[in-house]
């Protein structure tokens, strides 16, 4: 079972205080919390009770039944990333790892019976690497993005 206290440190320990990069899409970001996923939120007055709390409404419930070192690394990524993409990630290191399953992003019955029978470090080892793919990927195919490369990939591998 998945830790949220333990989860949200890591979170929060990746995602800082409040930016406004230029070439960020998210816009103002606060708590890793965006204007552009929250339009309706105050991101400039965001506390981090209240990005704590965005994030287990949103983020943390599909993961908190996991291995606890699992449920953190699929939150960070889907904090990161999204949930689609994070899942899909959890689904490509469980194909890594001989799972017969699609890599759609969704959550649903099958991929959770693999994961309840996959080896939890193998598992974590091929997530990062598939994590570390992506953002490769992500900075190879758009210039703008280069230069978040390497505290992504370090965020990867943690």
């Amino acid at each position: 079972m998945g830790d949220f206290a333990k989860a949200i440190k890591f979170v929060l320990a990746n995602e800082g205080g409040i930016s406004d990069e230029v070439h960020d899409s998210g816009g103002v970001t606060k708590f890793g919390i965006s204007q552009k996923s929250y339009p309706d939120c105050d991101i400039e007055n965001l506390t981090e009770e209240d990005a704590i709390e965005i994030y287990r409404q949103d983020f943390w419930l599909p993961y908190q039944d996991f291995d606890d070192r699992l449920a953190t690394k699929v939150f960070d990524l889907s904090v990161n990333m999204g949930h689609k993409r994070a899942v899909q990630i959890l689904q490509r290191a469980l194909q890594c790892l001989g799972a017969k399953i699609v890599d759609d992003g969704v959550l649903g019955p099958l991929t959770k019976q693999v994961i309840e029978l996959a080896n939890v470090d193998l598992l974590l080892t091929a997530i990062k690497s598939e994590a570390a793919g992506v953002y490769r990927n992500l900075a190879a195919t758009n210039s703008s993005q280069k230069k978040f490369l390497n505290g992504w990939l370090r965020r990867a591998y943690l």
